[in-house]
């Protein structure tokens, strides 16, 4: 993977992201790891004890049980969704099928393949210094290196239980789109949101001082919009160019009752924490995407940021919208449009058509599995 975006600009020219503690494990990554493999064994150990079978067969029956209890989970999540079902209308049956096949292969892939190998998959950041851009343009990269010195650096941030590592595969669709991008893991996992915020903040200082730019894109899934949103609360809005949100639970969620750690009980329904947030400040561009069937935050009413603008991409599961080349397409469309004016309400848009396809391609053929389209 090259050092720095776009692959022709000189490395010596485009230094590693300055992020705190880069060879330390994270946290998420080792306690996968071992969960992972205290899981396989327990299920190992009872297949031979009381199957007489083979390590071989015993380690196959074992990952045939991870994988069901991770079917089962989403099925739950599905429940839940089901009986808070809002007024949407229903999905064809194999449109259905392929939004809930979707939504199980986003889990497996990050929490068993992503996420506790973060640094085989991530590496660094790639933020190119915009004062390198006519050098770059010198170079042949042309309107890529163009675009990045005119475009703010993006933020990712990720949600609950997760890590850097769920952008694996988005943020190289945004950086193949001319955007410079950053990611952040939020530790320790299970804390008060308002924990997160120093480091966000520090984070956006390492992301503007190795930039050169003024401000950022904050770019949240699920938690990671709340996160956002306290950010502003705190530190106000003259370091961030606008703000948006995929498949956060701005009003919180019915199946944040199940969750735990103090950032799981901040996510219910009607708890003062997300009551304090209140709307994001007019001056600020904010955008609420999300899909009516979402899986982890239900009814879909509570998608919705008052004040801000949204966006519904219909047939999409929670975990999904990580891997989807509709929100890719959906990101792309706000990221370059002027700043919207909005009313009290916010508005509502319709899903972009996909007529920017092309700078999502370089090796999408893995979205296909994640993604709920008929």
């Amino acid at each position: 993977m090259p050092a720095c975006w776009p692959p022709n600009y000189p490395a010596s020219q485009c230094p590693p992201s300055p992020e705190r503690n880069r060879n330390r494990p994270p946290m998420l990554e080792l306690a996968l790891r071992l969960s992972l493999l205290l899981e396989m064994a327990f299920y190992a150990t009872l297949a031979m004890h009381y199957g007489d079978t083979s390590l071989a067969t015993a380690i196959a029956l074992a990952l045939l049980a991870m994988l069901a209890l991770r079917a089962a989970a989403i099925a739950v999540t599905y429940a839940y969704a089901w009986a808070y079902r809002g007024p949407s209308p229903s999905l064809p049956l194999r449109q259905t099928l392929l939004m809930v096949l979707g939504e199980y292969a986003a889990m497996l892939f990050t929490f068993m393949v992503l996420s506790p190998f973060e640094r085989l998959w991530m590496g660094a950041d790639r933020l190119p210094p915009r004062a390198g851009t006519a050098r770059l343009n010198e170079r042949g990269a042309g309107a890529a290196g163009e675009a990045l010195g005119r475009r703010p650096p993006i933020l990712l941030i990720h949600g609950y239980g997760c890590s850097r590592a769920a952008w694996w595969w988005l943020r190289s669709r945004l950086e193949v789109a001319g955007w410079s991008v950053a990611t952040i893991s939020l530790e320790p996992i299970y804390t008060s949101i308002d924990n997160y915020l120093e480091p966000l903040d520090r984070r956006i200082d390492d992301v503007l001082a190795a930039t050169g730019a003024e401000r950022v894109v904050l770019v949240g899934h699920s938690m990671g919009g709340l996160v956002a949103r306290a950010y502003l609360q705190r530190y106000g809005a003259a370091r961030v160019a606008r703000l948006l949100t995929l498949g956060t639970p701005h009003q919180g969620s019915e199946l944040a009752r199940l969750g735990i750690g103090e950032n799981g009980r901040q996510m219910r329904p009607q708890n003062a924490w997300l009551q304090a947030l209140g709307k994001p400040s007019p001056a600020l561009d904010a955008l609420a995407i999300y899909s009516p069937q979402d899986n982890f935050v239900m009814p879909a009413s509570l998608l919705e940021l008052p004040g801000a603008r949204k966006q519904e991409i219909v047939g999409l599961g929670h975990l999904a919208m990580l891997y989807s080349p509709r929100v890719v397409l959906a990101l792309l469309a706000a990221l370059d449009e002027p700043r919207a004016e909005r009313g009290e309400g916010g508005e509502s848009e319709t899903e972009p058509q996909p007529g920017r396809a092309d700078q999502v391609k370089a090796g999408s053929g893995d979205a296909n599995i994640t993604d709920g389209t008929a």
